[in-house]
C-alpha cells in the first residue's frame, strides 16, 4: 500500500471512528445518568424520614461528604478524540510496535549505532516503534547526536505521522550518558543526593533546566529522570546518590521542582522507580528485590514523591522491578503486577499518564520471565510501554499473538495507544 493510499485509508477510517467513539460516549453518558436517575429514585422513595422534605436534604448531604457518590459523567476531550480517531487509522502490528522502547542497536541488529540512515529507516520502517532510547555508545559528540537524533525524527514522522519518543538515562552525578562524556563539554549537574542536602528546591529546578537544556538542544524528547525514590534503607548501593535523600516530602519538592525545569526547557520528565528502590538493599539489575513495606507505609513514605508528582501531571512513571508482597500478596514485581500499577497507581493514586516499565533487560525480569512473558504481564498489569526487552523480537511477536489469540484484547491495546499518542501530538 503506497503513502496516498495509506493516506486515504486514515481519513476514511478517521471518520468512522469519530462516529462510533461519540455515539459510544453518548451511550454511556445516557446509561450513567439513568443509572443516577434510578437510584435517586430509590433513595428518595424507600429511605425513612422523620419529617416531610428531610430525605432530599439527607442525600444531598451524603453527596457532599462522599458516604454516597455521585455520578460520575465521561468528558469527551479534544485531545483525546483526536488521538482515537488517530488509532482508528493503524494497523495492529504498528500500535503494538508503538508501546516498545529499545535501542537503535535492538531496533537495526546492529552494535554501536551512531547514526540513524538507510538502514534505520529501513527497519523503522517495518515496525515504528514508540521511542528510541540511547546509551553510552551510541553517543559520540554534539553534532553526532543531533544530526542523529534529526534523522531518527525524521524517518519517524514520515513513517507514522508522529514523533518518536528519544530517551536517555539523564539524572545527573553518576548515571548522565551526555554530561559524563567531556565530548559534549556540558556541565555536570551533580549528584542529586548534593542537591537535596541543600534543602532547596530551586536547586532541584535549576539543575532540571540546565540538563533539559542541552537535551533538547541537541534532540531528545524525554529524560528517564529525575528518581523519586526515597533512601529509607542507608545501605541501598542500587539507588544511593542518585536519590534526593530519605526526608519523602524533601524528596517530593525536589522532583516535582526538577520536572518542571524539564519541562521549562522542553524535555518530558520520568519519575522512577515505582513504588520506591529506597527501602531494599539488592538491586535488580542483578536479580529480584523485595520490600517488605505495606501499603500504607508506602503511601506514608515511597509514594509520596510520586503522587506529588501526579498531582503535577507527569505525563511518564517508570514502574520498578521491586515485589512488594506485604501489598500485592506475591513476589510479582511492580512492573508486571496490576494490584501495583492499575489498583494502586492508576485508581488509588489517580494517574492516567504513561506507564513506563523499568529495562526488561536486567536480572530481575530475565531471571524469571522469558521477554514474551514478561511484555505480555507488563500489558496485561496496566503498563503502556515496554523499555528496553532482552529479546525484542520475541516480545513483540509474544504481545502482537497475545492480541491475535485474545489473551488481550485489541481495546486494552487501544488505552495505551490513546495515552502515547496523545503525548505525542502535544509534540507536534
Amino acid at each position: 500500500m503506497n503513502r496516498e493510499e495509506r493516506r486515504e485509508r486514515r481519513q476514511k477510517d478517521t471518520k468512522n471512528a469519530t462516529v462510533i467513539f461519540i455515539i459510544f460516549m453518548l451511550v454511556v453518558t445516557l446509561l450513567v445518568a439513568g443509572v443516577a436517575f434510578a437510584v435517586s429514585k430509590f433513595v428518595l422513595t424507600d429511605t425513612p424520614t422523620d419529617e416531610e422534605g428531610q430525605t432530599e436534604s439527607q442525600t444531598e448531604d451524603a453527596l457532599l461528604t462522599g458516604e454516597v457518590e455521585a455520578p460520575v459523567v465521561p468528558v469527551i476531550d479534544e485531545a483525546t478524540t483526536r488521538a482515537a480517531e488517530f488509532i482508528a487509522g493503524m494497523t495492529l502490528e504498528d500500535k503494538v510496535a508503538q508501546m516498545f522502547v529499545v535501542t537503535p542497536d535492538a531496533l537495526t541488529g546492529f552494535s554501536g549505532v551512531t547514526a540513524a540512515g538507510d538502514t534505520t529507516k529501513d527497519w523503522y520502517n517495518k515496525r515504528p516503534v514508540g521511542g528510541i532510547v540511547y546509551m553510552s555508545g551510541n553517543l559520540k559528540d554534539h553534532e553526532q547526536t543531533a544530526t542523529m537524533l534529526t534523522n531518527m525524527q525524521t524517518i519517524a514522522t514520515e513513517r507514522i505521522g508522529l514523533p518518536a519518543f528519544l530517551c536517555v538515562d539523564e539524572e545527573g552525578g553518576s548515571a548522565a550518558r551526555i554530561a559524563g562524556n567531556s565530548a559534549f563539554g556540558v556541565t555536570d549537574v551533580g549528584a542529586m543526593s548534593d542537591i537535596g542536602a541543600t534543602g532547596d528546591s530551586q536547586n532541584a529546578y535549576n539543575a532540571g533546566t540546565v540538563i533539559g537544556g542541552y537535551l533538547s538542544e541537541l534532540g531528545f524528547n524525554v529524560d528517564f529522570a529525575p528518581v523519586a525514590d526515597v533512601l529509607t534503607n542507608g545501605e541501598n548501593n542500587a539507588i544511593g546518590d542518585r536519590s534526593f535523600g530519605a526526608d519523602s516530602q524533601l524528596v517530593a519538592e525536589m522532583v516535582t521542582s526538577e520536572l518542571k525545569g524539564l519541562s521549562d526547557a522542553g524535555i518530558y520528565g520520568t519519575v522512577k522507580h515505582f513504588p520506591g528502590h529506597g527501602a531494599v538493599s539488592g538491586d535488580s539489575h542483578e536479580g529480584m528485590v523485595t520490600t517488605g513495606r505495606t501499603l500504607e507505609e508506602l503511601m506514608a513514605a515511597e509514594l509520596i514523591p510520586f503522587q506529588s508528582a501526579i498531582n503535577a501531571d507527569v505525563c511518564f512513571v517508570m514502574a520498578g522491578h521491586i515485589a512488594a508482597p506485604s501489598v500485592t500478596g506475591d513476589n510479582t514485581p511492580a512492573s508486571l503486577s496490576k494490584v501495583m500499577i492499575t489498583d494502586i497507581l492508576r485508581t488509588q493514586m489517580g494517574y492516567n499518564g504513561i506507564v513506563i516499565t523499568d529495562a526488561m533487560n536486567i536480572g530481575a525480569i530475565t531471571e524469571n520471565y522469558g521477554a514474551d512473558e514478561a511484555a505480555v504481564m507488563a500489558v496485561q498489569a496496566g503498563a503502556d510501554m515496554i523499555l528496553m526487552p532482552e529479546d525484542y523480537e520475541t516480545a513483540y511477536n509474544g504481545l502482537l499473538d497475545a492480541v491475535k489469540n485474545g489473551t488481550i484484547s485489541e481495546e486494552r491495546i487501544n488505552e495505551s495507544l490513546i495515552r502515547i499518542v496523545k503525548v505525542k501530538q502535544q509534540m507536534q
